[in-house]
């Protein structure tokens, strides 16, 4: 019999040995064996009598729980057997919690110790108390957000949907007795750093690892953030290719709209927020990588988790909400999805890694369609199903867009910010960006008031 994540051996009873009862009873329990040496030989104690009698009232009393103490011999030695049977609430010794992990023992403190307590009480963090946060203060930008994807996806009642803040609230299990749980702050809040620290999402432009070209952050709630990120990342950070489908033109990106959108609602949904970090995105010329700070389920694999698996959401509150909205199924397919937009899209399924304190999600671009970008360099992964469209001319995305504003304007130069959105299918804050880099570049300008005013084409 060897050490292992169940069993441990002392040569001497030591009561700060107490400390791995409590560890063993916080997860699966345990076997604490007294008498046996590191190399797992009987060696036995000369008190073993006294031990019998002691060991159950110190656990009893430091611990508050009851362990089976037992008198065992082996080749002629004594030794005491404390076996510890796991308990459902928390075990602490002296205000310490301990936790079983492998074969070592691990005092649990901040994060770590806050989710332990969480899993013990059968509740997840988005599932506690915000007791700061309340229905009034809702944003109303937030509501409308979700008032008008979950009318879209059918999946909510519309009654529900007519009745007031506190009915939907109550309908989304985000009611307590004593207040609203966290996960409304981060849904419903406008500012949800102010509830919740690291709450954003950062993304950042790199030519290589250590250099860093520009960068931005996306703030908001977080039906707000999907929308804001998506839009970044299409009208600012990716590149495209135009290709041809007999006469009609096609603009594509390097990488899947469809498996970015999937790839950052499971960072959202899954993200530990708890380790008060945003979650990042790096974009380079030939791969996309978005990092979460969050954890596989426990006692999943890799492997079960690139398989088919049940749905097991980090934070459910958050997942459900985002069900109703519809952007996420019930079904824990997202990984399926990806791969298969992936395929469709003629690059490779996207690399994940848990080994980086978190996930990591790595998309690497399809080396033929680098070269239509007019890239050809930098570390890409090799796919063998050929381009079936021929591919020309090389585009970024700000350009095609920049070229829509510029016929938009010229066709209309008093169209509104709002006007444009609706026609390019950007949101306000996209038509923003692409209207201030080109009057920094001289090429419109606004005259008149902002409301009313009109656009000129400058050259």
């Amino acid at each position: 019999m060897l050490e292992n994540q169940n069993i441990e051996w002392k040569e001497k009873w030591r009561d700060e040995y107490l400390k791995w009862i409590c560890g063993f009873a916080n997860a699966d329990g345990g076997l604490l064996v007294i008498g046996r040496n590191n190399q797992g030989v009987a060696v036995g104690v000369s008190n073993a009598r006294k031990l019998l009698e002691d060991i159950p009232n110190k656990v009893r009393d430091v611990l508050g729980i009851m362990v089976d103490v037992r008198l065992v011999e082996e080749s002629g030695k004594e030794l005491i057997e404390i076996r510890v049977e796991p308990y459902p609430s928390p075990i602490s010794y002296k205000g310490e919690y301990h936790y079983r992990s492998g074969s070592t023992k691990q005092e649990l403190k901040g994060a770590a110790l806050e989710q332990f307590l969480l899993k013990k009480r059968g509740r997840h963090w988005d599932g506690s108390l915000e007791p700061s946060f309340t229905a009034q203060s809702c944003s109303t930008k937030a509501l409308q957000l979700f008032r008008q994807g979950a009318m879209k996806s059918g999946r909510m009642d519309q009654d529900i949907l007519d009745d007031s803040t506190e009915v939907i609230l109550e309908n989304l299990e985000l009611v307590e007795k004593h207040g609203l749980k966290r996960a409304a702050c981060l849904l419903f809040s406008d500012r949800p750093e102010k509830y919740v620290s690291g709450a954003w999402i950062k993304i950042g432009f790199f030519v290589t690892d250590d250099e860093l070209q520009y960068q931005d952050e996306v703030h908001g709630n977080l039906f707000d953030q999907v929308e804001k990120t998506l839009d970044l990342l299409h009208t600012k950070y990716l590149k495209g290719y135009i290709s041809y489908q007999g006469l009609q033109r096609v603009e594509t990106f390097l990488f899947p709209y469809a498996a970015i959108r999937e790839a950052l609602l499971n960072a959202i949904v899954h993200k530990d927020y708890g380790s008060g970090i945003p979650i990042q995105i790096s974009v380079y010329e030939d791969k996309m990588v978005l990092w979460n700070p969050g954890r596989l389920p426990e006692n999943w694999t890799m492997e079960r988790l690139l398989g088919k698996h049940p749905s097991r959401p980090y934070n459910p509150l958050l997942a459900n909400a985002f069900f109703r909205m519809g952007y996420v199924e019930a079904w824990g397919r997202g990984i399926e999805k990806i791969n298969r937009e992936c395929r469709e899209h003629e690059i490779q399924p996207p690399k994940y890694d848990f080994e980086m304190a978190g996930l990591m999600v790595t998309f690497h671009a399809n080396p033929a369609h680098l070269q239509a970008v007019g890239l050809g360099k930098g570390e890409t992964t090799p796919i063998t199903t050929p381009i079936t469209t021929p591919i020309t001319t090389p585009i970024t995305t700000a350009i095609t867009s920049r070229d829509k504003l510029l016929s938009l304007i010229k066709d209309k130069p008093e169209i509104s910010q709002q006007e444009m959105a609706e026609a390019l299918g950007l949101t306000r804050n996209g038509i923003k960006y692409h209207l201030t880099k080109m009057k920094q570049e001289g090429l419109i300008r606004h005259v008149g008031q902002t409301r009313g005013g009109r656009w000129e084409i400058i050259k």
